[in-house]
């Protein structure tokens, strides 16, 4: 695959390329426009440090001091002007809240589809879609929405969840993405002034993705454009596309990200980036490219980041997906290591390396990658779901939920419970008190064998020896749920948010959040007014012996 400054690159990343000077800045603008210009300047005397490095070594001066050194980029006479405004943001007012129904892949059986459903808060390689501020009492949101008239029209939403009042406001649509495709579904980040942000992906390089950032503090009325550019080559260029987006703000660091390009070289290669204002981003760096590529999951901390991800076997097509690895960093971004401390050349490039968890290939498994934790030692806990094959149905039992902590010492890889579907995704909760939980679709649903089923609640006391099914959250629902999403920060009053849908045939479908007790409430799908109280679905919930 050709990098940005090939023939390849988008026609808008052609524009700024040819057509900018170099060392010119031109911002202008008043008000906000104003101070997002100063923004840029200040992070440009933070930025034209070293590029990254594959040293073993750690920098001694800790992940902060690192992590400003690692962010080359900008002196203050070399800032590129802004591209262009692509003219995407909407910021209007929804009266309700709807989520995209998307399928992939005709099947021809009685599945329908590879997998589909109601899929406002896919994939699992998408994270977060949810972020608790303790500042304000809010639990703020996205998803991908439809109008009332399209369930395949991909919206972008943003939304919060005021804990103090109990209520929701009327969502703000973001932008139309112009496809049908949940891959393109947003993400959210808040960073240490308040300021929401929200990611917009692409599935593959033929779209565009984009980032906002909400021009109030803790505000969800109005987002502005944000022209992001990354270095190549030592040079800032328009940064227009990305996939599978993981975006991680730590306060006094800035963004770490996680994500995907396609073809850079291999089909789905994983790469990380950082930046320290959400506007100026680094270098990519390629951390695997085995074979056809990677899904990648992952999670930081202030003195860590970690990736664990499968790989795509040359020859067998990207549906089959399989082994298990696991790459950190403790400094930034400018080295990498395996759990153990073993110093890593990236990007990992053949299957045996000493990233490797554990060899499903041998055991001809797939693996489904579903979240990612550190534990209170900062060791980290991963949450896969393995098959037979890629196909719906019965002949690719069992598919079991797995975990595997690493212990200090070494892997401990232990089975959880069983789905009825490879795209039965749930998350991982590691609670101060010890307690592991799993809110997930386990339980069959009204689409047997299609993404999803009812949603349940496991907990585990002995680090995943064992889990004990405490409730049952959804029962008799017409349309499978599925993809639980834990917030960053969680609040116990907002523990997961989820979506419906029909898994066989497009259809309606709803968002749904509930607490760490497993009540559910629904989000309005039709609102009246500005403001409205999520319905709670008691009746549905029941309490296990």
């Amino acid at each position: 695959m050709k990098s940005y400054a090939s023939s390849q690159m988008s026609a808008t990343t052609q524009a700024v390329r040819e057509s900018t000077p170099r060392h010119t800045h031109s911002c202008g603008g008043t008000g906000e426009e104003s101070r997002l210009a100063e923004r840029r300047l200040r992070s440009a005397a933070f930025m034209r440090g070293s590029r990254p490095q594959q040293s073993p070594s750690p920098n001694p001066a800790g992940p902060v001091s690192a992590w400003a050194g690692l962010v080359a980029a900008l002196v203050l006479g070399s800032a590129i002007a802004a591209p262009a405004d692509p003219g995407v943001t909407l910021n209007q007012k929804a009266d309700g809240y709807r989520g995209i129904w998307y399928m992939n892949q005709p099947s021809g059986d009685e599945y329908v589809y590879k997998y589909s459903g109601g899929l406002g808060t896919y994939c699992a390689k998408h994270q977060p879609f949810a972020v608790y501020r303790p500042e304000v009492k809010k639990t703020f949101f996205c998803y991908g929405g439809a109008p009332a008239d399209n369930p395949q029209r991909l919206h972008h939403m943003v939304s919060f969840f005021d804990h103090q009042s109990g209520r929701v406001p009327r969502p703000t649509l973001l932008l139309d993405k112009r496809t049908s495709d949940a891959h393109d579904n947003p993400v959210i980040s808040v960073d240490a002034t308040g300021h929401i942000w929200i990611f917009s992906t692409s599935h593959g390089t033929s779209r565009p993705s984009y980032i906002h950032r909400g021009k109030r503090p803790y505000d969800i009325d109005a987002f502005e454009w944000v022209p992001a550019t990354k270095l190549e080559a030592g040079q800032p260029v328009a940064m227009t596309n990305f996939s599978y987006f993981q975006a991680w703000h730590l306060p006094g660091q800035g963004f770490h990200a996680f994500f995907t390009r396609y073809g850079y070289p291999a089909a789905r290669t994983i790469c990380h980036m950082s930046s320290p204002d959400g506007i100026h981003w680094s270098e990519w760096q390629r951390l695997a490219a085995i074979e056809q590529g990677h899904y990648q999951i992952s999670a930081v901390t202030a003195n860590r980041a970690g990736s664990a991800f499968n790989f795509h076997p040359q020859g067998k097509g990207l549906n089959w997906r399989s082994n298990l690895y696991y790459v950190e960093t403790r400094d930034g971004g400018r080295t990498w290591r395996t759990a153990d401390g073993t110093p890593l050349k990236l990007p990992l490039t053949e299957p045996d390396n000493p990233a490797l968890v554990c060899d499903y290939r041998a055991r001809n498994l797939n693996v489904y990658m579903k979240d990612i934790q550190f534990d209170s030692e900062g060791r980290p806990v991963i949450l896969i779901l393995t098959s037979g094959g890629y196909e719906s149905g019965p002949k690719n039992d069992p598919r079991t939920w797995t975990t595997a902590r690493w212990t200090g010492a070494e892997w401990m890889i232990r089975p959880a419970m069983q789905s009825d579907n490879n795209y039965d995704m749930g998350s991982l909760y590691l609670e101060p008190d010890g307690v592991w939980r799993i809110i997930a679709p386990t339980e069959t649903g009204p689409q047997p064998y299609n993404p999803g089923g009812e949603i349940a609640m496991w907990l585990s006391r002995d680090q995943g020896a064992t889990w004990t099914k405490i409730k049952q959250l959804t029962s008799g629902s017409e349309r499978n749920h599925t993809f639980a999403r834990r917030p960053v920060d969680a609040h116990p009053d907002f523990y997961a948010l989820w979506a419906d849908g029909h898994g066989r045939k497009p259809s309606e479908s709803s968002l749904y959040f509930c607490n760490r007790d497993g009540d559910v409430y629904q989000l309005p799908r039709k609102m009246t007014g500005d403001w409205a109280v999520p319905r709670q679905r008691a009746a549905i919930a029941r309490t296990l012996p």
